[in-house]
């Protein structure tokens, strides 16, 4: 019989989500509050008695809690970032207590538009409140209080995580020995905005949208959602990415003349697959609420718009990485954040790995971007 993946030695095994409630009104940066909420998240690796070696995982726009092992021996495909994290890997459950949570706002079971509304009865649709970075940041800060973790050894992000991992930084400097930041920026383009814009237009459209309140009508505006996901799916691969994956291979159909019927590219069918199996599995209004979390975030709004007065606020170190392919956000922008990092005196790596596979080469084991960042956590397994 197959040993099932769960039991490699480099695998964190099977895992358990678990649920944590809190009473106490959140107060959110847009000026209203949650009066309580949920956070799902999982744990890897043991908390030392020094509770010294947390590491924060912070997930980007469509992520969530699982990000390492299985939830059973029936799932075949492992956590979002599998690669990194196990005994092992680069983020080593031998030596890390790795917390990984669903942000609030989110749909994998954290407080989110498709929770309860306490004051309705109904979900939260359209009516939960906008959400910034800053607002995952305090209620993550909860989640530090209640495992009794005064400051995390490091707490590590790609995208819209690596956002978080940056204004973490800046708010609570005491509270973090390293901050690992890959693939972001300090801020969206113009550009990036836009594909954004594109992507909730597609949803908002859709006839089941229903102004948001979708479940309330028993319906799913998949059509809008599969769409939106179509979009942002090819802002994060790369061209030469797609053309090695499927260039222009047929699905079904004949191009030769005088064939006659539909033809389907191989990259059409894929696109399709992804849409619809996202539609199925994420929430709409979730992805309208990260996507303009996305969108306000600016690192040095508060400072002037001058990124060095921002960062001179972090007391900890900072390892940033980017990808030769990744246009949605370029080299050019974690150079940027490098920049202000050294004006600002502070400690940094940077890496910037050559890799074909977009903005979406974050999530894979690229030999050398697991061994630099391997290099990079093992500098802060030496300091706990």
């Amino acid at each position: 019989m197959t040993q099932h993946p769960s039991q490699e030695p480099d695998s964190v095994g099977i895992v358990q989500p678990q649920t944590l409630h809190f009473d106490q009104p959140l107060v959110l940066s847009c000026g209203r509050s949650l009066p309580e909420h949920d956070v799902v998240y999982e744990t890897y690796g043991e908390l030392n008695a020094a509770r010294s070696n947390a590491i924060l995982i912070c997930h980007a726009l469509s992520g969530h809690h699982h990000a390492a092992g299985y939830h059973s021996e029936d799932e075949r495909k492992p956590g979002w970032w599998d690669s990194c994290i196990g005994p092992g890997k680069p983020i080593d459950t031998n030596v890390f207590f790795v917390l990984s949570i669903n942000n609030i706002g989110g749909c994998h079971g954290s407080t989110g538009p498709v929770s309860i509304n306490p004051e309705t009865g109904k979900p939260w649709g359209p009516d939960f409140p906008y959400l910034r970075c800053r607002d995952w940041v305090e209620s993550q800060r909860l989640m530090m209080q209640h495992f009794g973790i005064e400051q995390w050894a490091a707490i590590i992000g790609g995208s819209l995580g690596g956002m978080q991992a940056m204004r973490w930084a800046l708010e609570y400097p005491d509270a973090t020995r390293h901050c690992v930041v890959i693939a972001s920026a300090m801020k969206l383009s113009a550009q990036n905005i836009a594909f954004n814009e594109i992507a909730r237009n597609a949803i908002m459209s859709d006839p089941e949208f229903h102004g948001g309140r979708y479940l309330e009508h028993n319906t799913l505006p998949r059509q809008g959602l599969s769409l939106a996901r179509m979009i942002g799916h090819v802002t994060y691969l790369s061209d030469d990415g797609m053309k090695e994956k499927f260039g222009r291979d047929l699905k079904a159909g004949d191009l030769r003349v005088g064939a006659e019927g539909p033809v389907e590219f191989q990259v059409e069918s894929y696109l399709r697959h992804q849409g619809s199996r996202f539609a199925e599995t994420f929430d709409a209004n979730t992805y309208l609420l990260m996507t303009k979390a996305l969108d306000y975030y600016d690192l040095a709004r508060e400072y002037d718009d001058d990124p060095v007065a921002a960062f001179s606020h972090a007391k900890c170190a900072f390892m940033v990485v980017s990808f030769t392919s990744d246009w949605r956000f370029a080299p050019s922008r974690s150079r940027e954040i490098v920049d202000a990092l050294v004006a600002a005196g502070k400690s940094v790596s940077y890496a910037e790995i050559e890799a074909n596979h977009g903005h979406d080469a974050f999530l894979i084991p690229i030999p050398r971007y697991v061994s630099v960042f391997s290099a990079y956590m093992k500098r802060v397994a030496e300091g706990l």
